[in-house]
């Protein structure tokens, strides 16, 4: 257990190591490492230093660390010591020196000299404690997060001490943390829920944390009983609720459960509450500007929605040519606040892209709001299927064949087709043992749904693709089934 003067010390020791490399307010710390409590120091340390926090997919190899890094020009690069191979070239090639490892736990005394050499934590400890911090303004930038890049190269988000402050303050207020919250925390460390919705929220309340290197279901329903808050990608609740053993009583503990990055299926948020008596809280966010809107706290928590806009987030839906959309008219999710991003990294015609003229920033999701002001997500605009001209937004399909026996989810995307320009196709994921027919899911969708929705194909798969962070990667799905309604003729010469 690491207590907060020791948590105090620590993090003033590696904010007083970052200086003495030379790293002035304002320079990036790139970080790419396991998930630990060291890591979590070293974030803190570059608030305290002033200096621009950079984490990295753990997932990421080397063609992206090359770019990010290119991109980035951090003047410190924090990696995991088993990918010291690849990784010291490319410092060489872009002439960074001060290169570190981080292993996931502290060295022991029987490590070799050399890798004590090169730990972060070996070194930093070494140094005496910087007292206080550095002073940065609200629009100062804090750190970059780079965009999952499903459509061409990653953007670095640029996010200002302004931006994570007023998010967390927010959401401190908004899910009622109080002096005996415990926070379960499984998620990882280089993504903005685990790092800033979790992590931030709960050091703001100076509340303990029950830290998971990683989510294990048996792990983490066990250590419910310790914790009062629980937050998860929806990977994570469909996990606890395959364990026969998870009940009411294993939550007997807790306060509030909390889903997002990913949609929240309708049969998971109704199976959590039977099975356990809690109505799971989603909300909703992305890496430019943290969380939009929540279910409430004390209020309906509504299953399929997203909740209301979070106070002092300004959040509309727009039709196509800019005016504003009816409740329950779809149309593009826009919003201004202070938790949107100053803008992309060295991409200032890109940030002139995502804003439209009086300031809104552009999400790309496509959504409605009820009569009584709950959001929905559609989907992503980029997912939005024209088929011979008509508009089909994949979740409105989705949802219908979610429903049917058998499935366990779906994914509906557009492809090229040759009379339609786009037809409409569906993944689907069936359950353990069912046995479904595409004839017979085309055909039970047809009693439901107008013509032009009707996929042309469905595709009856064990399991989809995910990223890290549990989102369904439909861009894969769409290159891996791309070349179904190819022509004969131009499918044999490819």
């Amino acid at each position: 257990m690491t207590t907060a003067a020791e948590f105090d010390e620590l993090t003033g020791r590696y904010a007083a190591f970052i200086q003495s490399l030379g790293v002035e307010p304002g320079d990036r710390v790139a970080v790419q490492v396991e998930k630990s409590v060291e890591a979590v120091m070293l974030y803190l340390a570059c608030l305290r230093a002033g200096v621009v926090y950079l984490p990295l997919n753990t997932a990421y190899r080397e063609s992206e660390i090359a770019y990010f890094l290119g991109d980035a020009a951090p003047k410190v690069f924090v990696h995991s010591p088993k990918d010291v191979e690849w990784v010291v070239p490319i410092c060489e090639s872009l002439s960074l020196a001060n290169c570190f490892t981080m292993p996931p736990s502290r060295l022991d005394a029987n490590a070799k000299v050399e890798e004590k050499r090169a730990d972060w934590d070996t070194n930093a400890r070494k140094c005496p404690p910087i007292n206080g911090f550095v002073h940065r303004g609200d629009d100062d930038l804090a750190c970059i997060l780079y965009t999952s890049g499903t459509t061409g190269r990653s953007k670095g988000a640029m996010l200002t001490h302004k931006n994570l402050s007023s998010n967390a303050l927010t959401l401190h207020r908004a899910w009622g943390f109080t002096d005996g919250d415990v926070l379960l925390h499984c998620l990882p460390l280089f993504h903005v829920h685990g790092l800033f919705v979790a992590l931030n929220t709960i050091l703001l309340n100076g509340g303990r944390i029950v830290f998971h290197s990683r989510f294990d279901a048996v792990a983490a329903i066990d250590a419910l009983k310790k914790a009062t808050v629980f937050m998860g990608v929806p990977t994570y609740y469909t996990r606890m609720l395959a364990e026969p053993s998870f009940n009411a009583q294993c939550c007997e503990h807790m306060r509030l459960f909390v889903s997002g990055s990913a949609p929240l299926l309708a049969e998971t948020f109704e199976e959590f509450r039977q099975r356990t008596g809690h109505t799971i809280l989603e909300r909703y966010g992305m890496t430019e500007t943290g969380m939009i809107t929540s279910n409430p706290l004390h209020a309906e928590r509504r299953g399929g929605t997203v909740g209301l806009p979070l106070p002092g987030i300004d959040v509309r839906v727009a039709r196509d040519d800019g005016s504003i959309a009816m409740p329950g008219e779809i149309g593009h999710i826009q919003l201004k606040g202070p938790n949107v991003l100053a803008g992309y990294w060295q991409l200032p015609e890109k940030t002139a892209e995502e804003f439209t003229e009086d300031g809104y920033f552009k999400t790309g999701d496509v959504g409605m709001f009820s009569d009584d002001g709950y959001l929905s997500i559609v989907g992503r605009s980029k997912d939005l299927v024209i088929s011979g001209g008509y508009n089909v937004y994949p979740k409105e399909i989705e949802l219908l064949i979610d429903t049917l026996d058998g499935v366990g989810e779906s994914a509906v995307i557009g492809l090229p087709h040759p009379d339609f320009g786009e037809a409409v196709a569906a993944v689907v994921a069936k359950k353990a043992d069912a046995a479904l027919e595409e004839a017979a899911i085309i055909s039970t969708l047809k009693e439901q749904l107008a013509n032009f929705k009707i996929p042309k194909r469905v595709f009856i798969v064990a399991e989809l693709p995910r990223n890290t962070m549990g989102k369904v990667q439909k861009n894969v799905l769409r290159q891996q089934y791309g070349d179904t309604f190819a022509p004969k003729a131009a499918a044999e010469k490819v």
